[in-house]
């Protein structure tokens, strides 16, 4: 019995063949009242509890972008932004039985953006760099991934 057959859609289909690529999204804003913020999300008790910025899995026959892209809006539903970018970090950790492989974007919203999470998350912070390093994450690959976005953000006003 094929997959389609059964009453299930391509969507559904590309979540079952997962890829061993993941993207994480680190969401900033710029405002001369607060300086530079960073959103982070709190993720729900089945999903650890825990704060880090958007992340989520390359679906087959999608780019790493349209990764971040999509998961921008389903997590977030943010649509409209002022850019995005490869930060041109990434690494490489053990989850769900496999090898993955994780490449960390940036996006920036202008400061007065709405956000509306998914189910996967509870709540959201904009924090500092300082509060995301000491406070929010835990992860090394996060916390080097927000410390090679910090970089690249102090780089360009300078």
């Amino acid at each position: 019995m094929s997959l389609q057959g059964g009453g299930i859609n391509n969507r559904q289909i590309k979540k079952i063949m997962k890829t061993n690529n993941q993207i994480e999204v680190i969401i900033f804003k710029k405002n001369q009242e607060t300086g530079l913020k960073y959103l982070m999300l709190k993720r729900n008790l089945q999903k650890g509890g825990f704060w880090q910025p958007i992340t989520g899995n390359v679906e087959v026959g999608e780019t790493f972008k349209q990764a971040a892209t999509r998961e921008l809006r389903e997590e977030t539903g943010i649509t409209k932004f002022i850019k995005i970018f490869d930060t041109g970090y990434s690494f490489d950790f053990f989850d769900d039985n496999r090898n993955q492989h994780e490449k960390i974007f940036a996006v920036e919203v202008s400061h007065n953006t709405k956000i509306n999470l998914s189910a996967e998350h509870t709540e959201f912070q904009w924090a500092t760099e300082n509060e995301c390093l000491t406070k929010y994450l835990k992860y090394p690959g996060n916390i080097a991934g927000l410390k090679t976005l910090a970089k690249i953000l102090e780089a360009e006003n300078k």
